[in-house]
């Protein structure tokens, strides 16, 4: 199976292997125009960082290491954008939501457009952040939201 342009930058051969549906999610962003909003100058060093998988590690000041199984996980490609979490024991998504996102300098802000049942209440929000990409780790503190989170890239 020849994956898209889009698939192979957007994670691990491996990880896109264990998730196909991860890829039907992303609505074909292959397809269509990436909707990452960046600066006239043109797309900075930050918007190819922050482009990839992690895996949720903590919250500022509070970093762990990542979960040995299960464990939350944010994708991000082309202006598209999702998290998902899937139980360990039961193998059972626990959440999964996903949408558009825009970046300005260090402003970036995630549109929520779909969810599955436990998060269906924030279709049509967007949330907003700033955030940093130090290393192998993305940082996002809540503007307005509770979301202040630290990410470390899956490798």
């Amino acid at each position: 199976m020849e994956l898209t342009k889009c698939a192979k930058s957007f994670v691990p051969a491996a990880l896109i292997l264990s998730l196909p549906w991860l890829l039907i999610s992303l609505g074909g962003c292959a397809q269509t125009e990436p909707k990452v909003t960046v600066a006239p100058s043109g797309p900075s060093q930050l918007a190819d960082d922050i482009v990839g998988a992690w895996v949720l590690v903590g919250t500022p000041g509070e970093v762990g290491e990542p979960p040995a199984a299960g464990g939350r996980f944010k994708f991000r490609a082309g202006g598209h954008w999702l998290i998902t979490q899937a139980d360990p024991n039961s193998h059972e998504v626990i959440y999964h939501h996903g949408g558009t996102y825009t970046l300005n300098g260090d402003e970036y802000a995630e549109k929520i457009e779909y969810a599955n049942e436990n998060t269906n209440h924030m279709i049509n929000r967007t949330l907003k952040f700033k955030v940093k990409v130090e290393g192998d780790t993305y940082t996002q503190t809540g503007i307005g939201n509770p979301y202040s989170e630290v990410w470390k890239r899956v490798k």
